[in-house]
């Protein structure tokens, strides 16, 4: 279900109780359908035991919810799982921040991924690729015939890519639309069904079949203008703090040391949502980074650039996520986290977090170029501790 607002005024100062209660009345649901949701972090130890193995119990994680947020003109509940103070609240300031503008405009590609097919000891690589490429058609076909539900809901293998890596190397690439799974096992199926046949036309020895998880071809974009009026504290006017956080975006890219914390910035967001979805942070992460050091020269994901009256903000990464499939069928907390952002594709989700990233990433920069990091973050830090320890 989708909500009609994201902003709820005093949610921060209600009781768990309370939130569960608002939260349910958006939903449409019963506040005790959400409490057992997450009993436990939404995940029980049967379940645990046999998802994993040598599971011995459950690891809890916050779970809580970012407000205030609009893409691409819906109102929006963005769930977050993260171990780190600050992070929640700061999506939430940010994403309020943002409104003025028209919210998050958002972006996705098609959700193609590729299955990789590595085959060595190649003595004519050239010759190779000409035989692969004149039997795209055949390997096509092949590939759809072994996941005919994928080619049902409209998706399947679309092209066929090779390469010399040289030293007797070839490389082939089954592009996959994988319609609203992050493909994984999709893509795996579909470069074991293959790599046989590929050696044979390649004449070569077969090696790794397996996907990438560098999903260029499925990135999101998204743009968010901020004015100067909605960027101001007591410590600096709108137009000082807009300055600042175009500083900070420009030493990013000009410093691999500040561009890898300015990405952590943004990951903030992403991560914590995925993990909130049951998604594959891990692959996330590594598709990152490798996307910011394409040219060779790491960069930030995000931009912030001053434009007439108040800043400009974008990001761009590949993000492959599902709404289907993999931990979601298990995880009660992960499929409660999807009814909360209402997607009703990856694509969508995809956009969320990519919204989320950028509004951590504009609240780190705006507290850096204000007031400084610490102050908002170590408060929250130190009400989470001194509460466990009874101070």
């Amino acid at each position: 279900m989708r909500v009609s607002t994201s902003q709820f005024p005093g949610f921060r100062t209600m009781t768990l109780e309370a939130r569960l209660r608002c939260l349910a009345e958006a939903l449409g649901r019963e506040p005790g359908q959400l409490a057992e949701a997450l009993a436990s972090g939404g995940l029980d130890e049967g379940t645990a035991n046999a998802m994993v193995e040598n599971a011995i119990g459950v690891l809890g994680l916050p779970f809580g919810v970012a407000l205030n947020f609009q893409v691409n003109g819906r109102e929006v509940l963005v769930p977050m799982a993260t171990e780190e103070p600050s992070v929640i609240a700061a999506a939430s300031h940010a994403a309020k921040r943002t409104r003025a503008g028209g919210g998050f405009e958002a972006s996705v590609d098609r959700s193609i991924m590729a299955a990789q097919i590595e085959v060595h000891d190649v003595t004519d690589p050239e010759g190779a690729l000409g035989r692969l490429r004149e039997a795209q058609g055949e390997l096509l076909a092949a590939a759809n015939q072994a996941v005919p539900g994928l080619v049902e809901r409209g998706g399947g293998a679309q092209e066929v890519e090779c390469r010399s890596l040289g030293d007797g190397f070839v490389v082939v690439h089954v592009l996959v639309d994988c319609c609203d799974a992050m493909g994984a096992n999709l893509l795996n199926t579909i470069a074991e069904t293959l790599g046989a046949r590929v050696a044979e036309l390649a004449g070569g020895s077969l090696g790794l079949r397996i996907l990438s998880n560098y999903c260029d071809r499925r990135c999101v974009r998204v743009r968010a203008q901020v004015a100067f009026e909605a960027l101001g504290c007591n410590r600096a006017p709108g137009d000082v703090a807009a300055r600042g956080i175009a500083s900070a975006s420009r030493f990013a890219e000009l410093d691999v040391y500040r561009a890898v914390t300015h990405n952590k910035g943004v990951m903030n967001g992403v991560d914590a949502v995925a993990l909130a979805t049951g998604n594959d942070t891990r692959a996330i992460e590594a598709a990152a980074h490798a996307y910011a050091a394409r040219s060779g020269v790491y960069r930030p994901l995000a931009t912030w650039r001053l434009a007439e009256g108040g800043l400009v903000g974008e990001l761009t990464m590949p993000l492959s996520v599902g709404t289907v499939g993999g931990a979601l069928r298990a995880h009660r907390g992960a499929r409660l986290a999807l009814d909360l952002v209402g997607a009703r594709s990856a694509g969508e989700l995809a956009m969320v977090m990519g919204a989320a990233g950028l509004a951590t990433n504009l609240a780190a920069l705006r507290a850096l170029a204000t007031e400084g990091i610490q102050r908002g973050h170590m408060s929250l830090h130190h009400r989470a501790t001194s509460g466990k320890v009874g101070a």
